[in-house]
């Protein structure tokens, strides 16, 4: 049986970053790193390339899996704080996680990412705050979908050689005890030995990896998920805040149920786009440097938290059967409504749509998000349009654009001590997939960390 000293499951960026810090450390040591997608020169969209205009379901989803993780065509924000991103806080000292933030925003600037920061802006927090709505600040990177994936690239492209890269390898199974690690490559099931297994999953492993620890007997603790849509409108109603802070990072407490909805993932003159996980289709965005990619639209997430308690313990499945409703509505696409056909209870058709002042980035298919969206998540997405609109009026405009259904899950947390699994000694769990995580900054500090964790070790692979 082959061996290799660590085992990289997850070319994302937390991946990526892991092997980046241990073979600049230790040349010398054999890392192989599995991805179930292609590799990064290969993987694509058709969408993207103007190939077809729908998702056609491709056996690999060239925007969820391949080298770079989902990272790679997402729209490049690199938060620099902890004041949101993900929970590393919960396992680390603030500043140290501050300290590998910059240390991995060091590593993307010398593969090409950009040095321009966007500073928070206590005057739009403080119109935020009259309206009872509550701004998260923090110093934020655009890199741009074009200009991420240039970085990303280049990354890549430096471990070369130097970090033995497998891609089109689906991992089946992991033998905790023995660090004994199953993968599929060209049919064919390929068993590798290890000293050290890293478990890099990200958002599209999440599923495959929360599976692996329920049916190994370690405990998952967190159980929140998301649920919501995309919203699409014209540029110049947030360009008071794209402009000044770039991404508006807003959550409100519904009067009605009391629930958090967030509002993220802001793209300014981005794209709505579609994404298939694990043959799911849901909505994201993006936003270009180029200004010849560039839309005369804004889309966001807005999305309603939900955290479940016992006995219900499969969040995942719960957020992928509402988007799977959206698909059946939608006949295997994702859904598009005008805000003002929703509250008056009709759907959006055709005509409707044609009529619309916003004109869609995405093609999605007019219909009805209350045929699919749980009717609580739908009530405070739509009180938190209301109340977005005292600060941005225009918000809740007739033809702003919900597109459905968009969630986020991150239900995998196993149970570990410093991202060691406790029950398998030398198998770690890094970034998004894993709960951790829910940024391209903290995912790559997780990632690092975990590598000077080994490489500080007495013992590892003497």
């Amino acid at each position: 049986m082959e061996k290799a000293n660590v085992v990289i499951i997850g070319g994302g960026i937390s991946g990526l970053m892991a092997a980046t810090r241990l073979i600049q450390t230790r040349p010398e040591l054999k890392v192989v790193l599995l991805e179930k997608g292609f590799d990064i020169d290969t993987r694509t969209c058709p969408i993207v390339t103007g190939k077809v205009p729908t998702c056609i379901r491709c056996n690999s989803c060239g925007i969820m899996e391949g080298l770079a993780g989902a990272g790679a065509y997402s729209d490049g924000k690199y938060v620099i704080s902890t004041e949101y991103g993900g929970w590393l806080t919960d396992f680390m000292e603030k500043p140290e996680v501050m300290k590998y933030i910059e240390q991995a925003d060091a590593i993307l600037v010398e593969n090409g990412a950009t040095t321009e920061r966007f500073n928070p802006s206590n005057e739009l927090k403080t119109l935020c705050l009259q309206h009872d709505l509550h701004m998260q600040q923090a110093q934020l990177k655009h890199l741009g979908t074009d200009a991420n994936f240039s970085t990303m690239k280049n990354m890549v492209d430096a471990l070369r050689g130097k970090v033995d890269i497998r891609t089109r390898s689906t991992v089946t199974d992991v033998d905790g005890d023995h660090k004994i690690v199953t993968y599929i490559h060209n049919k064919e099931e390929i068993k590798l030995e290890a000293d050290v297994v890293i478990f890099a999953v990200g958002r599209a492993g999440s599923n495959f990896f929360s599976k692996w620890c329920q049916r190994h007997g370690i405990k998952l603790s967190n159980n929140q998920v998301d649920i919501g849509v995309r919203v699409e409108l014209p540029y110049e109603v947030w360009k008071h805040f794209s402009s000044v802070i770039y991404e508006p990072k807003i959550w409100f407490r519904s009067k009605k149920y009391g629930d958090v909805t967030r509002m993220f993932c802001f793209n300014e003159r981005g794209q709505v786009v579609m994404e298939n996980t694990n043959d799911i289709l849901t909505v994201n965005g993006h936003a270009y440097k180029d200004e010849a990619k560039k839309s005369p639209n804004s889309n966001f997430a807005l999305l309603s938290t939900i955290k479940f308690t016992t006995p219900f313990n499969e969040p995942i499945d719960y957020a992928r059967h509402v988007a799977r409703l959206g698909n059946l509505i939608s006949g295997g696409s994702v859904l598009v409504q005008r805000f003002g056909d929703l509250i008056v209870g009709r759907r959006t058709d055709e005509k409707r749509l044609s009529s619309s002042t916003v004109v869609p980035t995405l093609k999605a298919v007019p219909g009805d998000l209350s045929l699919c969206m749980p009717k609580r998540q739908l009530d405070n997405i739509i009180e938190t349009l209301y109340a977005l609109d005292e600060i941005a009026p225009g918000t809740a405009n007739h033809d702003t654009l919900l597109y459905g259904v968009e969630c986020k899950y991150y239900s995998a947390r196993p149970e570990c001590v410093d991202f060691e699994l406790t029950k398998y000694p030398g198998c770690y769990a890094i970034g998004d997939g894993a709960g951790f995580t829910r940024s391209l900054s903290q995912a790559a500090a997780n990632g690092l960390y975990v590598a000077d964790l080994l490489l500080k070790k007495d013992d590892f692979t003497k």
